[in-house]
């Protein structure tokens, strides 16, 4: 290996690590490809020492490579092992390795010492000899551990004495509750597990010292007998200075062996407890290898070599004392290697040297072995010669490859390693890959590969771009591996470079790359910011890297990442800390890093208190100047320029501006926008410009003059970039096809003699392109050509300077004619009495000449099918069917009618011949509500209805159905009856009614297919009170609604049918809608043929401005809306809606009134809480007159005595004498009218026979209470009413009216 100067380089972490492999590469031994003939060489074996655990299989590894592939064999314990003839072992396929099953039987008769061989016909090569021992965990010997009792301050050892686990058990201290005992400088635990108490405390007074082992292989805790100790109070020990516990006496020894960590262990007892200290005689402990534990205790010396032997003295001290203790340390060695041997390849009569040089203390003894068998046992060989410990072959031949094995051992152990010699005669191969590149950064080393085998070895010569040849020297390197390397490599170094390998068979080149890169540097340091609190930081870092690495940016505070806060702000080559605080402090460093090197800068933040700053007046920033074009050529431009003042008010970007002299002088177009930190553009530019830039600065406050404009930059012309957009072509005639387009802009035309080539040919046809060129136009008209047929086109821009980028092929059509044919084989199917089904024939498609856009349906209503006349006011209703249907549904229909219809093909430019007419009939349907129904002639038990056929019958009338039922005072309705009318009946009396009673009467007509929907009325059955009302206002008759409707419990129908002179909606289509309000809601059902699935219905109150509330149906074909509030008027409709289609299909609205709730009256005076209260007030009256009467007893002489007992009239008296009650109470409200009746023609209400009441008594008169609480003063009689008060009182009565007449 060739030594190399020390340079200070910039290299990614671990790229020095990365170097020293590579030159390691240098002088590593040979290896031969696998494809040639070579004898074994190990791969893979276990280690020497092999513990394994009993619950698991043994696997002893063996693998090795060769050509051909090696076999295997074993031999344990020094004799052979036949794998085959043990069941319990495999041996794995294509490898050496042993698995042995030791489940269900005794591990111990697997161990020993196991040794591999892999052979082929070119040798045997063997593996170390392998120990093989199980793992064991044995029990504690069974022991009595006396109890322990010491006075306070003297030393105690608590002895543990594991037993021998292989490997030794880990030792630890704990107790009953499975707590580790604390440890400190006066308790400790020694090596070999025991317990020191250096002095003992009144504390350490415990039965469960317990002593654990745990084996590491196994898993297992054995634990010793708890150990109990006693500290007494009774004959303290004093203090003394220390003494060593352990080791004893001055001086002891220790052997450790090379390579191995080293422990010395001093403890001291004393009181106070000792301080611990080491040192080495003569010599400093190695820093980087020392430890101390077990709290000074014991000294760990890792890695030990002969350097470390010598004495260490341990010192243990307190206050009333020293002592020291010598440890004399002797450092063995086991063998160890100097230089193993290697692997050779020899050609024909060439001569090699195997050496094997070790080391060790004592000095190992080697010996030598080929193919597993001693050297001198083996076959005499005079081309080999052996001298200690090198092996000498002298002009080999072919067929004399062997394994040589060197094995070195002293009493510590031995070292065994295979070489082989393979006598090959191979040209040279080159094994580094071909074409591969190289990246280094300037001014450090290049390393260059070429790895290479052939025997004899290759000699390797490099030349540099297959011309100059290189010399070993500097600048170069030639390592003997091949590998070319370049000291300090400059960008003049980068090229091409041939390594060729040559002996006398052959010679083979390989060819790789050098790129030399520009190194990373910061060109603009951080720097060092003093900041006030709340203020924003901002600290600099513009870096220069090769423009061919990916650079990345990374910013550290204090060594670590940045605090992740928002107000830290990474742009590319600035940090910015946004509103500081105390803890933004700190050292923060940029670091740029390529994958190939780096470089870092670092700056200190101090964060000051805040104090008032003047005001900042904030304005626009100055114009930049100095505007500068460089680096041009016929595309691009760099532009730079000097940033005017920015005015307190940082520079947030730069705009540029461009002016195109030549096509739009005058006008300034924005070009692109730098960051508020640049002052350089590279600008992107257009052949056939004549550009002058400027620049405007913006901050916060706005946009900056624009700067003085640069200096002309005129480009050249260059052929057009770009071809017209929006390229079409359509027929505007049945002969022509008017291929357009949207034309370049003059700064698109990249040049003069802008022209546009218009190419054009009829698809499918295989012909050659149509074209034609022209100029300042936008469209091109070809004509002469067929009717709607397809061409393929495309417009090409063209200049002085060629042609434009080969255009996109379209896709156009001729114009269209009007369709020729009409659909044939028309046929229609009635579904129902509203809707039918139309089918037929396509036209053929050459017939329609044009885009099929679909066919229109025509069809008319000529007559209901009980008339003999066509009606002459109904309007010819159209439908379209897009696209090529077969078929079609006409919704809507007038049930029990005549149709007829045709149809028309439709193209976009017009429609075809119509069809054959042709008729259908619908089937009868239930008919339309009556058109009136009225109430006539009233009286005490009898009126008449008239009413008026439906507007529509929709079928051969059957008759009517009329219901009608009794509705009482508190608004329950009586029992239905129900009459049966025939069709040319129109009008009834009905007789045997009751007097001033409300009726309710339901009308329906009917069909064979069934009843319609009712009309209403109601009347009473006393003169004048006849009053009526439809439930739906069908647009038709003078029917005038109450001003507050009744209040049913049973449905109140109506009906809306569709206007019979509009047609259908396209698609989906409803019928008839159907409604009926009660108190739980409104219930709506209609007819519907569509084929959507989201179905609504919607409703809203009317005169809203608010949206309609929606409720989803889908498939249903009725839905009670509930919630809706008494007494209000709602809009309700029905809507379909489709995701796959815009259009939206809904029914009529209709109107819906709510009732409005019927007030629940209560006739109080039923209510048991009010007769109650009653009872209690007369009886408190009557205790009241007993007191009084009993007073006016004893007084004797009361005037008023002789007017009652005078006056003996019951109508006057205060309390009737049957109950004591008070009389009856009448609440008038209880006897009002139905709402929307009329009272009876004499303005009264009948009231109850009996007159009595409190109100009768009046407020007025004398009577009253005297100061003695005697009733004085004359009752009043009963007041008349007037006649025009009706049934209202002047003062409704109550109990408290009642009251306040006694009071």
């Amino acid at each position: 290996m060739h030594p190399t100067t020390d340079r200070n380089r910039k290299w990614l972490p671990g790229f020095g690590a990365m170097l020293l492999v590579l030159l390691s590469r240098v002088t590593s031994a040979l290896e031969v490809p696998l494809d040639l003939p070579q004898p074994p060489t190990i791969t893979l074996q276990s280690p020497k020492d092999y513990i394994f655990d009993p619950r698991e299989n043994i696997v002893i590894h063996c693998e090795a490579k060769g050509k051909p592939s090696p076999s295997f064999s074993w031999t344990r314990n020094g004799t052979h092992f036949d794998v085959e003839k043990d069941s319990k072992v495999l041996i794995k396929p294509g490898s050496g390795t042993l698995v042995i099953d030791i489940s269900g039987e005794k591990a111990e008769a697997y161990e020993g010492t196991y040794q591999c061989t892999a052979h082929n016909e070119h040798g045997t090569a063997v593996s170390n000899n392998i120990v093989i021992r199980q793992s064991r965990s044995p029990l504690w010997s069974k022991e009595r551990n006396e109890a322990i009792t010491v006075q306070i301050g003297v030393s105690v050892v608590l002895q543990c004495r594991p037993p021998a686990g292989l490997p030794p058990p880990v030792i630890f201290w704990m107790d009953n509750n499975f707590q580790r005992l604390q440890l400190d400088k006066r308790v400790s635990q020694a090596l070999n597990g025991d317990l020191y108490f250096s002095n003992v405390l009144q504390e350490d007074t415990r039965s469960d010292y317990i002593c654990y082992a745990r084996f590491p292989h196994t898993q297992t805790i054995q634990q010793k007998q708890p150990i109990s100790v006693t500290v007494l109070n009774n004959s303290p020990q004093g203090e003394r200075r220390p003494g060593f516990m352990m080791p004893p006496g001055p001086t002891s020894t220790k052997m450790v062996l090379r390579g191995e960590t080293l422990e010395l262990e001093c403890i001291a007892e004393g009181l106070p407890t000792p301080e611990m200290s080491w040192q080495k005689d003569g010599g400093e402990l190695p820093g980087s290898r020392t430890s101390f534990q077990n709290f000074k205790k014991t000294l760990k010396i890792s890695d030990v070599n002969e350097s470390d032997g010598g004495n260490y003295r341990c010192t243990a001290e307190n206050n009333l004392g020293t002592v020291h203790h010598i440890i004399k340390v002797t450092v063995k060695a086991a063998p160890f290697w100097v230089s193993a041997p290697r692997n050779l390849v020899l050609a024909p009569n060439e001569t090699g040297i195997l050496t094997c040089r070790v080391s060790g203390e004592p000095k190992p003894q080697i010996s030598w072995f080929v193919n597993g068998v001693p050297i001198e046992n083996a076959p005499e060989d005079h081309t080999r010669k052996v001298e200690d410990d090198t092996v000498i072959l002298s002009n080999v031949q072919s067929g004399s490859s062997a394994v040589y094995q060197c094995n070195a051992s002293n009493e510590f152990g031995y070292l065994m390693a295979n070489a082989f010699v393979s006598v090959l005669a191979e040209a040279p191969r080159v094994l580094t890959p071909p074409n591969r590149v190289y990246q280094v950064i300037t001014n450090n080393p290049a390393l260059l590969h070429c790895s290479s085998f052939g025997s004899p070895i290759p000699t390797i010569t490099w030349f540099k771009d297959s011309q100059t040849s290189i010399k070993n020297g500097d600048p170069y390197v030639i390592h003997e591996n091949g590998t070319l390397e370049i000291h300090v490599a400059q960008p003049l170094d980068s090229g091409k470079y041939t390594c060729i390998a040559t002996n006398n068979l052959g010679i083979k080149e390989n060819h790789v790359f050098l790129e030399v890169k520009v190194s990373t540097r910061i060109l603009k340091q951080p720097e060092y910011k003093v900041v006030q609190r709340g203020k924003s930081a901002v600290f600099e870092c513009k870096v220069k890297h090769d423009p061919s690495l990916i650079p990345t940016m990374t910013w550290l505070k204090d060594n670590g990442e940045l605090p992740d806060d928002e107000r830290f702000e990474v742009d590319t080559d600035s940090l910015t800390v946004n509103h500081v605080t105390d803890e933004d402090e700190g050292t923060y460093t940029c670091i740029m890093n390529t994958t190939l090197d780096r470089d870092s800068a670092s700056a200190m933040l101090t964060v000051v208190e805040a104090t008032p700053a003047p005001a900042i007046v904030h304005e626009k920033p100055d114009a930049p100047t100095d505007l500068e074009l460089t680096d041009q050529t016929d595309r691009s431009v760099q532009l730079s320029w000097i940033p005017g003042d920015e005015h307190n008010s940082p520079t947030q970007k730069f705009l540029i501006q461009y002016e195109d002299l030549l096509h739009q002088p005058g006008l300034w177009i924005n070009l692109t926008e730098v960051a508020g930190t640049g002052t350089t553009a590279q600008l992107k530019l257009s052949p056939f410009v004549y550009y002058s830039f400027r620049v405007l600065a913006q901050n916060l406050v706005g946009y900056s003059e624009p700067s003085q404009p640069s200096r002309q930059y005129r480009t050249n012309p260059a052929a057009p970039d770009e071809n017209p957009s929006d390229v079409q072509g359509v027929g505007t005639e049945s002969d022509n096809l008017v291929i357009s387009w949207t034309p370049l802009t003059g700064f698109q035309s990249n040049g003069p003699g802008l022209e546009y080539k218009v190419l054009w040919r009829q698809k499918d046809m295989d012909g050659e392109w149509s074209s034609k060129n022209v100029a300042n136009v936008s469209r091109f008209v070809v004509t002469g050509i067929p009717t709607f047929v397809p061409f393929e086109i495309k417009v090409q821009a063209i200049n002085d300077y060629g042609s434009g980028p080969e255009p996109e092929v379209l896709m156009g059509y001729s114009g269209e004619d009007m369709p020729l044919s009409a659909p044939e084989s028309v046929q229609v199917m009635v579904h129902n009495s509203t809707l039918a089904e139309v089918h037929w024939e396509p036209v053929s498609f050459p017939s329609v000449r044009g885009k099929l856009q679909g066919y229109k349906v025509y069809y008319q209503r000529e007559r209901g099918l009980h008339e003999t006349e066509k009606t002459t006011d109904e309007e010819e209703q159209v439908l379209t069917f897009s696209g090529n249907r077969t078929e079609g549904r006409l919704p809507g229909l007038q049930p029990y009618s005549l149709y007829r219809l045709f149809i028309r093909v439709v193209n976009s430019r017009g429609e075809g011949p119509q069809s054959p007419s042709k008729t259908f009939e619908t089937p009868e349907g239930v008919p339309g509500p009556p058109s009136f129904l009225k109430v006539l002639n009233p009286s005490l038990d009898s009126l008449t209805l008239e009413w008026g056929p439906p507007m529509n019958n929709n079928g051969r009338l059957a008759g009517f159905t009329l219901k009608f039922q009794p509705v009482n005072t508190t608004n329950e309705l009586g029992p239905v009856k129900i009459v049966t009318l025939l069709a040319n009946e129109t009008t009834i009396t009905l007789s045997s009614l009751n007097s001033s009673m409300l009726y309710k009467f339901y009308l329906s007509a009917k069909t064979i297919k069934g009843s319609g929907p009712f009309i209403t009325e109601e009347a009473f059955t006393v003169m004048d009170t006849a009053h009526s009302q439809p439930a739906v206002e069908s647009g038709k008759g003078n029917a005038k609604p109450p001003t507050e409707p009744p209040h049913p419990t049973i449905p109140i129908t109506q009906s809306v049918p569709p206007p019979f002179h509009k047609a259908p909606p396209v698609g989906p289509a409803f019928g008839n809608v159907n409604t009926s309000v009660s108190e739980d809601g409104a219930a709506i059902s209609w007819e519907y043929f569509g084929h959507h699935k989201n179905v609504f219905v919607e409703y809203i109150v009317e005169n809203s401005k608010d949206d309609w509330e929606k409720e989803l149906v889908n498939s249903s074909h009725s839905h009670m809306i509930k919630g809706l509030k008494p007494g209000t008027s709602y809009r309700v409709r029905v809507v379909a809606r489709d995701p796959a289609d815009p259009t939206v299909h809904s029914t009529d609205e209709v109107l819906v009134t709510v009732p409005a709730v019927p007030s629940r009256q209560v006739d109080i005076a039923t209510q048991g809480w009010f007769i109650g209260l009653m009872c209690a007030i007369a009886l408190l009256i009557l205790v009241l007159l007993i007191v009084c009467f009993i007073k006016r007893n004893k007084g004797g002489k009361y005037p008023v005595k002789e007017k009652e007992d005078a006056h003996q009239d019951p109508e006057i008296q205060p309390m009737k004498e049957d109950d004591g009650t008070f009389g009856e109470y009448s609440d008038t409200e209880d006897h009002k009218p139905l709402k929307g009746s009329r009272t009876p023609s004499n303005g009264t209400v009948r009231r109850d026979e009996s007159d009595d009441s409190l109100v009768d008594y009046g407020e007025g008169g004398d009577g009253q209470f005297n100061e003695d609480g005697s009733f004085i003063g004359q009752y009043s009689g009963k007041k008349e009413k007037d006649t025009h008060e009706g049934n209202e009182s002047s003062e409704a009565p109550s109990p408290v009216n009642a009251m306040n007449s006694f009071v």
